[in-house]
C-alpha cells in the first residue's frame, strides 16, 4: 500500500525474515528532494508502527527526513504468537537485516543514519548500537527501557523459576501487569485508539517474553558505560512506565562525548503521540533540532568510511 500527499509518501512492504516469517516495514519519505538524514524507529512492546507511529513519521517527513520503521516478530502486522518474543537476538537481527539493505541502496549510502527508540526500542536501539558500534550516527531514546528500577527487581530465585517455565511454556500469558495504556498516555482520546487497535497486543505479558525484557534490561544495565554513539534521550518527569532515574544514569555514565537529556514537567510516558497537541509540538521541536544540528556538523562517520577505503586501496596497491 502506498499513500502520497504533496508533503509525504507513504509507503508498506514485507520482507521475508531469516527464519521465514513474513516481516512488516512501512517508510515515510518527504515527497520532494532527497531526505536529510535516515532515521530508524524501534518501537516499544506490544506496539506497532504504521498506527501508532504514523504521526511520528509524518512529522519527520515534513520535516524533511526519511523513516522507516519494522514490526517485529509477534507484533503489529508481522507474522509470530502476538506478544511473543522468543528471543531479542532475532528481533535484533531482523532490525540490522532491514535497517542496513535500507542504508546499503544507492540512494542513501552517503545519508546520515539515525536510530529512534521509544520503550522498549530504546532497548532495541542500544542493542543495534553494540552491534554495529561505528554503523550509525546517533539515537533518539525516548523514555528508554534500558534497566529495571531496583524496586521492580526480581530476586534470583524467581528469576531462575521464570527462566525455566519461560522455556517449558513460553507462550503462557499468566504474568501480572498493570494496565499500561492508562498509565502511558495522558490523552483519553489516544488511550481509545490504541485499545480499538487491533494491531497492538493488549494481552497479560507472555512467560518468554517477560523473560527476555528482563534478560535484555539487565545485560544493557551492566554495559551503558559502553554506549558511545551521539544521543538524545527524552523522559517526561510523570513517566509511569520507565524509570526517569535510568535516563539520568545513562547520561552520566555513558562514554558518549555528545550526550543530550531533555526532561519535561508534567509530562507522561509517550511523548511522541500520547500528550497534548502543544506538549508534542515541544517534543518534535527537540528532536529535529538536534538531529539538524548534528546534521550540519558534517557526516563524520561517511568521511571515516571514505579514509578507511582509500588507505585499503593504498595497500593493496604497494
Amino acid at each position: 500500500m502506498a499513500r502520497e500527499t504533496h508533503t509525504i509518501i507513504y509507503e508498506e512492504e514485507y520482507i521475508r525474515n531469516s527464519r521465514g516469517l513474513k516481516i512488516f516495514t512501512c517508510r515515510w519519505l518527504p515527497a520532494s528532494g532527497s531526505p536529510k538524514a535516515l532515521i530508524f524507529m524501534c518501537h516499544g512492546y506490544a506496539m506497532e508502527c504504521s498506527i501508532t507511529m504514523n504521526s511520528t513519521g509524518i512529522r519527520l517527513a515534513k520535516a524533511g527526513f526519511a523513516m522507516f520503521g519494522i514490526d517485529y516478530e509477534g507484533h503489529g502486522k508481522s507474522e509470530g504468537v502476538p506478544g511473543l518474543v522468543m528471543s531479542f537476538d532475532s528481533v535484533i537481527a531482523d532490525c540490522i537485516q532491514h535497517f542496513t539493505s535500507v542504508c546499503e541502496k544507492a540512494e542513501y549510502t552517503k545519508k546520515m543514519r539515525f536510530l529512534m527508540g521509544e520503550s522498549m526500542g530504546g532497548a532495541v536501539a542500544l542493542l543495534l548500537h553494540r552491534e554495529k558500534p561505528y554503523y550509525w550516527d546517533g539515537a533518539i531514546l525516548v523514555a528508554p527501557m534500558c534497566k529495571i528500577a531496583e524496586e521492580m527487581k526480581p530476586n534470583s530465585m524467581v528469576v531462575s523459576v521464570l527462566s525455566a517455565l519461560s522455556k517449558v511454556a513460553p507462550s503462557w500469558r499468566i504474568v501480572p501487569s498493570p494496565d499500561v495504556i492508562d498509565m502511558a498516555f495522558k490523552e483519553p482520546k489516544v488511550r481509545e485508539e490504541i485499545r480499538a487497535n487491533r494491531y497492538c497486543y493488549k494481552g497479560k505479558p507472555r512467560l518468554r517474553t517477560a523473560y527476555e525484557l528482563l534478560r535484555v534490561s539487565t545485560e544493557i544495565e551492566k554495559r551503558l558505560p559502553e554506549v558511545s554513539l551521539p544521543f538524545l534521550v527524552l523522559h517526561g518527569e510523570e513517566d509511569q512506565v520507565t524509570d526517569k532515574a535510568v535516563s539520568k544514569e545513562l547520561i552520566d555514565v555513558a562514554a558518549s562525548t555528545d550526550k543530550t537529556l531533555k526532561m519535561y514537567p508534567e509530562m507522561w510516558h509517550g511523548l511522541l503521540y500520547g500528550e497534548p497537541p502543544e506538549n508534542l509540538q515541544i517534543v518534535f521541536s527537540d528532536i529535529i533540532a538536534w538531529i539538524e544540528k548534528r546534521c550540519n556538523f558534517g557526516n563524520t562517520r561517511l568521511e571515516r568510511e571514505q579514509k578507511e577505503e582509500h588507505e585499503h586501496l593504498v595497500k593493496s596497491v604497494l
